[in-house]
C-alpha cells in the first residue's frame, strides 16, 4: 500500500493509513506499507515543508509499531535514495512480487518498478478534482490515472444526474472511508459538552473550474457561512484549527467559537483518538468542491467520530443517499438545520450515540468496505 502518513505526520492522516493497512491485513492479505512519493515532508510543529525527514519517519514508525506492523513499512527519501524501515532490496522485491498495489490518496506517481504489479488501484479520497482535470484533458492527470488498472473514489454520487462533474475514460467505482472498529472503542460520556472537529481553515492549490463554475478546495467559506452557529445552540463548539490566516481565530472567537490548535489535537494517533473520544459529537463543514458538486463524499474523521459513538452533524454532500441520516448522523445545508440537529442530539443523547456507532458498524466497518473494494478489483 502506498500512502503519505510520513509526509504529513498528523493523527487524521495516520489513522487513514492504519485503517487501510490493518483492514486489508485482517482480510487475510499479506500487506506492506511503502511511502516513496518523493515529496518533501511537512513538519506540523513549525507548520512548514522541511528537508529533514526525521519527524515524519518517527511518526510512521510509531504508528506501524502500534498496530503490530513494525516490520512491514518503508519510507523512502527519494532525493537521497535512503530507505527507512524495509531495505531497498526488500522494497524492490515487494514491487516485483506483489499481486496488487493500492495507492491511497494517490500521492505516488507510478514508476517502472511499480508497473510490475498486475493490479494497481487508484484510491481517491478527495473526489472531483481529478475528474475535472481528466475531462479538461490535462495530460499529467490522464497519465497518472492511466497507470492504474482500477479506480475507486469516496465520491459515491459521481455520475448521478445531480452531480455536474463528468466522468470520462475511467470507470470510477464507489467506496468510502474504512474504520477498524475495535481500534475505536465506544466510551460515550453524556456529560461531554463540546461538539468538536479538527480542520484546516484554508486549503490552497486545488481550486478548479468546470463549465463556467469555480469551486474552492477549501472549507473556510463554509465555516464563515456557519459563523453565527454558536449563538444558536447551547453546546459549545470547538474548532481545533490549522490556519495560516492570523485573523481567522479571533474572528471565530468573537462569534462564540472555541478555537484551539489542530496540532495539539492530532500530534499522534492516541491523542487524536482521545480528542474524538472526549467530544460530545462532531460539528463540521466540508470543502466547497464536494458540497456544491453533490458528489457524495464523506469524511474519514467523521467516520471515526461515529465509530466512537459520537453523533455527527456535517455538511450535506449527498452522502445521505448511501448512509442513513436523522439519527446519530445529520446532514445540513443551512445554519438552521445545523442548529436543529444539535438540539435533536441533545434531546436524547444516548439514542443518538448508539445510532452513531451502529452506522459505523453497518456502513464503515473496514472488513465490509475493503472487502467490497477487493472483490471489485478481483482480489
Amino acid at each position: 500500500m502506498l500512502h503519505l502518513a510520513g509526509q504529513y505526520p498528523l493523527g487524521g492522516i495516520g489513522w487513514q493509513a492504519i485503517h487501510h493497512v490493518v483492514g486489508l491485513a485482517r482480510l487475510g492479505h499479506d500487506v506492506y506499507y511503502v511511502e516513496d512519493s518523493g515529496a518533501p515532508p511537512y513538519d506540523p510543529r513549525i507548520k512548514s515543508v522541511v528537508v529533514d525527514h526525521t519527524y515524519g519517519i518517527d511518526f510512521l514508525r510509531r504508528a506501524m509499531e502500534g498496530v503490530g506492523l513494525g516490520d512491514r513499512w518503508a519510507y523512502v527519501d527519494v532525493a537521497s535514495s535512503t530507505y527507512h524501515g524495509l531495505s531497498r532490496d526488500a522494497v524492490a522485491r515487494l514491487y516485483r512480487e506483489a499481486d496488487a498495489l493500492v495507492n491511497v490518496c494517490a500521492p505516488t506517481r507510478l514508476r517502472e518498478e511499480h508497473m510490475t504489479c498486475p493490479v494497481r488501484i487508484y484510491l481517491q479520497t478527495d473526489p472531483c478534482h481529478d475528474q475535472i482535470l481528466a475531462a479538461q484533458g490535462v495530460s499529467g492527470t490522464l497519465r497518472a490515472l492511466e497507470d492504474h488498472t482500477h479506480h475507486f473514489t469516496y465520491g459515491e454520487n459521481l455520475g448521478a444526474p445531480e452531480c455536474p462533474i463528468p466522468l470520462v475514460k475511467f470507470r470510477w467505482q464507489p467506496t468510502r472511508p474504512p474504520v477498524v472498529l475495535d481500534l475505536w472503542p465506544v466510551a460515550a460520556d453524556p456529560g461531554a459538552a463540546r461538539f468538536t472537529t479538527v480542520a484546516t481553515w484554508h486549503n490552497v492549490g486545488k481550486d478548479v473550474e468546470w463549465d463556467g463554475v469555480s469551486y474552492e478546495w477549501s472549507k473556510h467559506g463554509n465555516f464563515l457561512r456557519m459563523i453565527d452557529l454558536p449563538r444558536r445552540v447551547t453546546q459549545p463548539l470547538e474548532l481545533a484549527l490549522e490556519s495560516d490566516d492570523p485573523g481567522a481565530p479571533p474572528r471565530l472567537r468573537e462569534h462564540g467559537w472555541l478555537v484551539t490548535d489542530a496540532f495539539a489535537a492530532s500530534a499522534d494517533l492516541d491523542g487524536y483518538r482521545d480528542f474524538v473520544a472526549g467530544s460530545r459529537g462532531e460539528f463540521t463543514v466540508a470543502k466547497d468542491l464536494v458540497v456544491r458538486t453533490r458528489c457524495g463524499w464523506f469524511s474519514d474523521r467523521s467516520a471515526c467520530y461515529l465509530a466512537s459513538g459520537r453523533p455527527v452533524v456535517t455538511q450535506d454532500t449527498a452522502f445521505g443517499k448511501f448512509v442513513p441520516t436523522g439519527e446519530g448522523l445529520f446532514a445540513f445545508s443551512e445554519i438552521e438545520e445545523a442548529a436543529a440537529a444539535i438540539d435533536e442530539i441533545n434531546r436524547d443523547y444516548a439514542r443518538h450515540s448508539a445510532a452513531a456507532r451502529r452506522i459505523a458498524v453497518e456502513h464503515f466497518d473496514a472488513a465490509k468496505v475493503l472487502g467490497a473494494l477487493c472483490r471489485a478489483a478481483g482480489l
